[in-house]
C-alpha cells in the first residue's frame, strides 16, 4: 500500500504532462487560430481586399488598367477568404474560377495571388491530402497561365515559380494538418490514460476490499466460533463443574482479546490521513503466519479439539503472502472442525518440497452418514443438537448457512498460484489440501531463523 501511494504522484505527473501537451494544441486559447473566428476572418479578408485593390490600382503596362470590372473581380475574389475555414474547398474552387476570369480579362495576375495562397493553405490544413494536392495543382496551373501571359517573363522561371510556390503552400498546410492531428491524438491518448488510471485505481480498491473481506471472515469466523463453543460449554457445566466453566470463560477472554488485536490491525489499514507515531507500529504490525501456528493450535486445544502437527521436509522462510495464506487455510479448516465435527481430532501435515509447500488438514470426525444428514455439534446453549455439516461439494448443508470459507481459501491460494482441494475421507472425516508453489531455497533455515527472516522481510516492505 505504501509503495503504491509513493508511485501515484509519478503517474499523475506523467498524465498531467501528456494532458498539457495535448491541451497546448487543442485548448481554448488556440481555438480562434486553429478553428478560426468570424471577426478574425473578416478582418483578414478585408485587409487583403484593400491591399489588392490598392495594388491593382497602381498596376502598369503591359497589364490592363484597373476599371470597374477589375475592382469588382478583385473585391469578390479576395472576400472569399472570409469563408475559407467554413467551406474551404468551395472557396478555393470559386477563387480559382474568378482569378482565372480576372487574368483572362488582362489584369495583372500577381495582384490576387496572396488570397489564392491563403485559401490553398486552408484546404491543405483541413482537408485530405489528395484534395489539397488537387487544389495546389489548380492554383499552380492558373499561376502558370498568368505568368506566361507576361511578355517580359522567362518561361522556365515561370514554370519553376508556379510549381515551387504551390508546393510550399501545400506543404505548410499539410504540416499544420499533421500537427493538429497529433494534437488530437495526444488529447485522445491523455483521456484514455486517465480512464485507464481510474480503472486501475478502481480495481485496486476492489482487490483491497476483497482482501479485507477475506481477513475479516477468517478473523471473525475463527474467534467467534471458539467463543461460541466455550461460552456454551461454560453455561452447560457452570453448576456441575465450576473449574471447567472458569477455564472455558478464560479461553473466551483470551480469544476475544486476540480477535480485537487482529481487528485493530486490520482496521488500521483503512485509516486515512496522518496517524500518531505510537499508532504507526501497531498499524503495520506483521500479519500472522506459520510462525504463530503453535498459538493457533493452543487455542484449538483449549476449545476442545485435539490437534496433531507433523512437519516433513526442510522448513524454510516463506514469502509473506504465501505465509499468511497457509496460516489462514489452516485456521479456517480447524475452525470448521470445531463447528461441524464435535469431538473429532484434527491433523495438520506440512510438507516442504523443493518447489512447493503442501499443507494437509484432516479430521477423524463422522462427516456425513450415508443419508447425508449433518453430524452433531455443540450449540451455544451447551446442548448437543444436529448442526450444519459439509457436503461433498464443500458447502454447508441447508441446516446451516452458505459460507464463504472454502471459496475464500481457494481465492487465497489462487493469488499465489496455488490450489485447494477438499472432500470427505474414506471412513469418516474430511481432508483439505493446500498446495503453494515456492521459490527454491538457497539453504535450509532453522525455525528461529525463519521467524527472524520473515520479520526482516516485513520490515523491508513497511519501509
Amino acid at each position: 500500500m505504501r509503495h503504491t501511494a509513493r508511485l501515484e504522484p509519478n503517474r499523475a505527473s506523467v498524465a498531467g504532462l501528456r494532458a498539457r501537451v495535448a491541451s497546448s494544441f487543442s485548448g481554448p486559447q488556440w481555438q480562434p487560430w486553429m478553428e478560426g473566428s468570424a471577426s478574425i476572418d473578416a478582418a483578414l479578408a478585408l485587409s487583403i481586399t484593400v491591399v489588392c485593390l490598392l495594388w491593382g490600382h497602381d498596376s502598369s503596362a503591359p497589364w490592363r488598367p484597373f476599371d470597374a470590372t477589375g475592382y469588382v473581380l478583385t473585391a469578390t475574389v479576395n472576400l472569399l477568404t472570409f469563408v475559407r475555414r467554413r467551406v474551404p474547398v468551395t472557396a478555393l474552387a470559386l477563387y480559382c474560377v474568378l482569378w482565372f476570369l480576372y487574368i483572362r480579362a488582362g489584369y495583372s495576375p500577381v495582384v490576387n495571388s496572396f488570397g489564392a495562397m491563403l485559401v490553398g493553405y486552408t484546404v491543405a490544413a483541413s482537408r485530405p491530402r489528395l484534395v489539397a494536392m488537387a487544389g495546389a495543382a489548380a492554383g499552380a496551373g492558373i499561376w502558370l497561365y498568368g505568368g506566361l501571359l507576361d511578355p517580359n517573363s522567362s518561361t522556365p522561371f515561370v514554370v519553376v515559380q508556379s510549381i515551387v510556390l504551390s508546393a510550399i503552400v501545400w506543404k505548410v498546410g499539410d504540416c499544420a494538418r499533421e500537427l493538429a492531428d497529433r494534437g488530437t491524438q495526444l488529447a485522445v491518448s491523455a483521456a484514455q490514460l486517465r480512464r485507464d488510471q481510474e480503472e486501475l485505481a478502481r480495481r485496486a480498491v476492489i482487490d483491497e476490499q476483497l482482501r479485507i473481506a477475506r481477513e475479516l471472515h477468517d478473523v471473525v469466523a475463527h474467534h467467534l466460533s471458539v467463543v461460541s463453543i466455550q461460552a456454551g460449554l461454560a453455561r452447560y457445566v457452570l453448576e456441575s463443574d465450576p473449574v471447567t466453566a472458569g477455564e472455558a470463560l478464560g479461553t473466551v477472554l483470551d480469544t476475544t482479546g486476540e480477535a480485537l488485536e487482529e481487528l485493530r490491525r486490520l482496521l488500521a489499514v483503512l485509516r486515512t490521513g496522518t496517524q500518531l507515531a505510537e499508532d504507526r507500529s501497531e498499524a503495520y504490525r506483521p500479519a500472522p503466519g506459520l510462525g504463530q501456528l503453535s498459538e493457533l493450535i493452543g487455542r484449538m486445544k483449549a476449545a476442545g479439539v485435539p490437534v496433531e502437527v507433523r512437519v516433513t521436509g526442510t522448513p524454510r522462510a516463506l514469502p509473506p503472502g504465501a505465509d499468511l495464506c497457509a496460516y489462514r487455510v489452516i485456521q479456517e479448516c480447524l475452525t470448521n472442525v470445531l463447528k461441524h465435527a464435535a469431538g473429532a481430532s484434527a491433523f495438520v501435515d506440512l510438507h516442504y518440497a523443493a518447489g512447493a509447500l503442501t499443507v494437509r488438514i484432516r479430521d477423524d470426525g463422522r462427516g456425513l452418514p450415508a443419508g447425508g444428514a449433518p453430524s452433531g455439534g455443540l450449540t451455544p446453549t451447551g446442548k448437543l443438537t444436529p448442526t450444519a455439516g459439509l457436503t461433498p461439494a464443500g458447502k454447508l448443508t441447508p441446516a446451516g448457512r452458505q459460507g464463504l470459507g472454502l471459496a475464500g481459501m481457494r481465492e487465497r491460494a489462487k493469488l499465489y498460484r496455488g490450489a485447494v482441494e477438499a472432500g470427505p475421507r474414506v471412513g469418516g472425516g474430511w481432508t483439505v489440501e493446500l498446495m503453494l508453489p515456492l521459490p527454491a531455497a538457497a539453504k535450509p533455515a532453522p525455525p528461529s531463523a525463519i521467524v527472524a527472516e520473515r520479520e526482516d522481510d516485513r520490515e523491508v516492505v513497511r519501509r
